[in-house]
């Protein structure tokens, strides 16, 4: 085994963990989830039957990643965030699926205690704020804060809020606006 798995954690057979990734105390992989390389799941981390995630992601302690959502590389899960894959849940009533999908692109940010509710997207290096409730999709590179959450500025890929030049202070790199978002630019 090239993995991790503290003795107190639970990882079901049909589950695929790439090299080098921990999975820490108290945490459950379910049977069909993926996990790529160099991923650390904290303590009490759920991984639900069919969820995907890349490889160097960071999910941290309390976070439940449902059926329906997909993380791709590099992505970081603070603690107690929230996803959820039913728009009306009902006890009485339960969907059982399917469920509604969300996906966070490459190296998205979303802060403790945030809320991404089901069926958007999160741009590439977009950071979701601590206690933020995402209600709609998110722009590439996008800071959003508050409830619901809203755009207050752009930040790099290092995770430095940019400049109304929308230039970086900590590494120097320069962006440029899209239809998606920001992209970096091109030397």
């Amino acid at each position: 085994m090239s993995y991790f798995v503290h003795e107190s954690s639970v990882v079901d057979g049909n589950v695929s963990i790439g090299d080098g990734t921990k999975i820490w105390h108290f945490s459950h992989v379910q049977s069909g989830a993926v996990i790529g390389e160099n991923c650390s799941l904290g303590q009490n981390v759920n991984v639900a039957p069919g969820v995907v995630i890349g490889s160097g992601c960071r999910v941290q302690n309390n976070v439940s990643v449902y059926q329906g959502v997909t993380l791709e590389d590099y992505v970081f899960c603070g603690p107690s965030c929230v996803f959820t894959n039913v728009l009306f849940p009902r006890a009485k009533y339960p969907s059982g699926g399917p469920f509604i999908k969300t996906l966070l692109k490459t190296g998205a940010t979303i802060g403790a205690n945030a809320t991404v509710v089901c069926g958007h997207t999160i741009g590439q290096w977009a950071m979701i704020g601590a206690g933020a409730v995402v209600t709609a999709d998110v722009p590439d590179y996008a800071l959003m804060l508050g409830s619901p959450a809203r755009q207050h500025g752009w930040v790099c890929e290092c995770g430095q809020r940019l400049s109304e030049d929308l230039s970086c202070p900590a590494c120097n790199k320069h962006y440029e606006l899209t239809g998606s978002g920001l992209r970096e630019k091109a030397e």
